[in-house]
Parts: C-alpha cells; structure tokens; sequence
C-alpha cells in the first residue's frame, strides 16, 4: 500500500527454507525486508542452520534482549574465537565497548558518554553546519556526483577525526581501514578479507601509538575532547589498559562515521524519491527531526545484532540452552507492523515512537546524539540548496548483511 508520502511499496514473499546469513542471494542485499517481513510472519524464532542460533524479528523480542543483560551476553569472545583465532581482528573485537559486558563496557561508556552528551555537543552544530556549507562548495547545479564518497561519508570522518585529533592531513586511510575491520564482522568472509582486515587493524593501530604519544605530549589540563578523556581514563586507578585506549579509539572512529555515512545516505536516496516530503521540509525546517529518525526506522543503518544466552532460557513457549547465540534483527524489528503502520513506508508525522537503529539497553548507542545532528543538518542543507536533487545512473548497494548502506550512489544535483 502507498501513501502520499512515498513510492515504496511492500516486495512479494520470499522462501525462508533456504535462509542462511552466510549463503545470500545478491537480492538480499538490495532488500531484504520481504525476508524479514516472511520470517517475523511464518517463523518469528527462526532457527539458524549449523548451530547458528536463533534469528529474532519482532520488536518486542528485541526490547527483551537488550534489556535482559543477566540472561543476553553482548561478550563475543566465544563467538570470534573460531572466525578469527588467535589475530588482530579478535583481539580488536573483543576489546571494544560494544562486544563487552560490566565491567569493561561500564568503564569504557562511562566515559565516552560524558563527552558526548547533548549538552557537550552543543558547540558541535555550528561547526558542522560550516563543515556542510564547504563540501556543498564542491557541487554545483547540474552535476553528477557519488553520494556516499564525494558526500555522506565526508561529514562524519571529519567530525569524528576531530573528536580524536586526528590530524586532516592524515585521515585519507581512515574509511577504508574502517571498511576492512567492519566487514569482517559479515557473517561470513573470504580468506581475503580476513587478511586484509588483519593487516587494517595493525595500520591502525600503528598509527594510533603516533596520534596517542603526541597527544599526551600537546594535551592541556583542562582538554576535554574525547581522546584527552580517554587518555586520563588510562592513566587513573581503575582505567582503561593502553591497549583497550587504542581499541576503542579504532571503534569510535569505526563506529563514528561508517554507520553515519550510511544514514546520509539512505536518506538521500529516500527523499529524493519522495518529493512532497522535501517541499514540507524545506517549508518547516523544524520537521527535519522527524525525517532523520523515519530514516534511521526504514533504512537503519546497522540491521544485525549479536548476543549469547549465558543461562536457559524460553522464548515464545520454546525453550533454549545456555550458549545460544541469538541474532537480533534490527531491520525486521523497525518495520515490525504489531508497531509500526504502514512499515514499508515513509511517514513523517508518526509521533514520538522508539526504534532499535541505535540498539537499545545498556549498549544503547554512545554517539547517537552526534548521528543525529550530522543526519539533521547533511540532509537539511543538501535538499535545501537541490530540493529536486535524484539519482542518475546505477545504484551499487554494499554487499554486506550487517551494515546497510551504498557502494555507489550517482546522483544529479538540481534546483
């Protein structure tokens, strides 16, 4: 069904027999919300073939999950112990604020959440509007330009690299590090791109041994960007390892622009599709609020979440054993109709409503205040300046289950 506000319509139903997150279709990876749609209907507790545990797409199973820490493990040392052995990419994974429980989840957020509270980031928007005004220097009317590189992902590795001192002239490695240390968290990956995420994560943690020395040598008392706080985390009494600093400044500048870049981009393609929405928008620019979050519902930007049950448990009149890895579907979840009306499509006026695209519970999302701001104003100012701005040429989705986002998005700047 279609409302005023978009050409998205529900896809037909798709064979679950066949559902593996190791073997997918091409298909998948450019919508896989008839699956999600088909499993939450047919199979809402599905089983995973292999032992792979069980795949959950309802909204309230998810809202279980994250707040049930005592029985749901966010801890992936079991989990990346036979994907990655004894190597760079599992000690990175296994040391970040994400893939952990208390006590090193509880040490690590409690002092990135300081840094990034709202009230911290007030100064943040003026300076990324300015950061916004210089790139939409480089786009003029009529031109046909890669959303993701020449756009989305230009905003959120400054902003981040900023919050980490990380020097301009020496962030261009960055998103491809970030792209090979992320994509090895697809459910499955190739010889080579275990390799190749191996080698990311020495670069980069090489690098930041540099960025961390010289930061401790420049760095004043009263600092208070985010690596100077995690430096001081390092250096009290019950701090971070030196190790666990450099880990978790890969996953901050990981998880700092990857995941934002995609948000762009995804609403980008959306609005643009929907052109009664960009003209109700740029008519009452107070709305743009409300777009961003119907943006992260549809498209969120990470759509699979990971624990293991640390004691039995029962779900849906079945019962299940300790050590079960459960997947959390966050792109089911967000269209779940039991919540949402009309799922498939873009509604602006929803309300006040909770989506799962920042996760939720304890690991709720640290930088979602800043995601929201870089969304709001890449959106806002892009559709301000080209309100008929459209996609011109073939779009490249990213073949990756986890992380939706874009390849190769062409689109034609236009008044």
């Amino acid at each position: 069904m279609l409302n005023k506000y978009t050409n998205i319509e529900t896809a037909p139903e798709t064979i679950l027999k066949s559902f593996d997150l190791r073997d997918l279709p091409t298909s998948f990876y450019d919508n896989p919300f008839p699956t999600y749609h088909m499993a939450r209907r047919e199979q809402p507790v599905f089983h995973l073939p292999d032992e792979g545990g069980i795949f959950l797409t309802r909204f309230k199973d998810l809202d279980r999950v994250y707040k049930d820490t005592a029985i749901f493990s966010s801890d992936k040392n079991i989990d990346f112990k036979p994907k990655f052995g004894d190597s760079p990419l599992f000690d990175h994974h296994t040391s970040t604020l994400v893939f952990n429980d208390a006590p090193l989840h509880t040490r690590v957020r409690k002092t990135i959440v300081g840094a990034l509270a709202p009230r911290a980031l007030k100064p943040l928007g003026p300076q990324i509007e300015n950061y916004v005004d210089e790139i939409l220097t480089g786009i003029n009317e009529g031109d046909v330009f890669d959303a993701v590189d020449d756009y989305a992902s230009l905003l959120p590795i400054r902003v981040i690299g900023d919050m980490l001192s990380v020097p301009e002239d020496e962030r261009d490695p960055l998103r491809n590090w970030s792209l090979l240390i992320l994509g090895a968290l697809e459910p499955k990956i190739s010889d080579e791109q275990f390799i190749k995420g191996n080698e990311a994560v020495s670069e980069f943690l090489q690098y930041l041994e540099e960025i961390v020395a010289r930061r401790k040598i420049e760095m004043n008392d009263d600092d208070d960007d985010l690596l100077a706080r995690l430096i001081r985390v390092v250096e009290g009494n019950d701090g971070l390892l030196h190790h666990e600093l450099l880990q978790n400044c890969i996953f901050l500048l990981n998880a700092g622009h990857e995941t934002t870049t995609n948000l762009i981009s995804s609403g980008l393609l959306t609005l643009s599709r929907l052109p009664e929405v960009i003209r109700e928008l740029n008519d009452d620019p107070s709305l743009w609020g409300k777009a961003v979050e119907e943006i992260l519902r549809l498209e969120s930007p990470n759509q699979l979440g990971n624990r293991r049950a640390v004691v039995e448990f029962e779900i849906d009149g079945q019962t299940f054993p300790k050590g079960t890895p459960v997947t959390l579907c966050i792109g089911a979840a967000n269209r779940d109709p039991d919540v949402f009306d009309q799922p498939d499509n873009f509604i602006l006026d929803r309300g006040r409503f909770t989506h799962f695209a920042f996760a939720g519970g304890p690991h709720l999302c640290a930088g979602l205040t800043v995601a929201r701001i870089e969304g709001r104003i890449a959106l806002s100012k892009i559709f301000e300046k080209f309100p008929n701005l459209h996609v011109d040429g073939t779009i490249k989705r990213a073949r990756r289950a986890r992380f939706r986002g874009f390849d190769y998005l062409p689109m034609k700047a236009a008044r």
